[in-house]
């Protein structure tokens, strides 16, 4: 399959899985990085940290900042909005993968 088919592709499961977890908890772009790779997806902070502001421009995830040890951290958690496209999301995965599997 061409890498660009799967790098869109798996940029969708990615910010679903960011949705998934800031609806959990805040979060931040390190700790979302390595529970990324814990799930096999290789990115870089430069891939992230767009996906992340432009979540947040979207009205996905709201970001707080906080001084962590002198540095500001931004953490991030979901948005209403963001809640519905999750649910949303997480219904038609459900339906396409129940498609696939019968």
């Amino acid at each position: 399959m061409d890498d660009k088919v799967l790098r869109k592709l798996f940029l969708g499961f990615i910010h679903i899985h960011i949705l998934h977890h800031a609806k959990e908890h805040p979060i931040y772009g390190l700790w979302m990085l390595e529970e990324l790779k814990e799930h096999g997806y290789s990115i870089s902070a430069g891939t992230l940290y767009p996906i992340l502001h432009t979540m947040e421009t979207d009205g996905l995830l709201v970001r707080e900042d906080k001084n962590i040890e002198g540095k500001i951290r931004k953490y991030y958690t979901t948005t209403e909005k963001g809640e519905v496209v999750l649910q949303e999301a997480r219904k038609k995965a459900y339906e396409l993968f129940k498609e696939i599997r019968e």
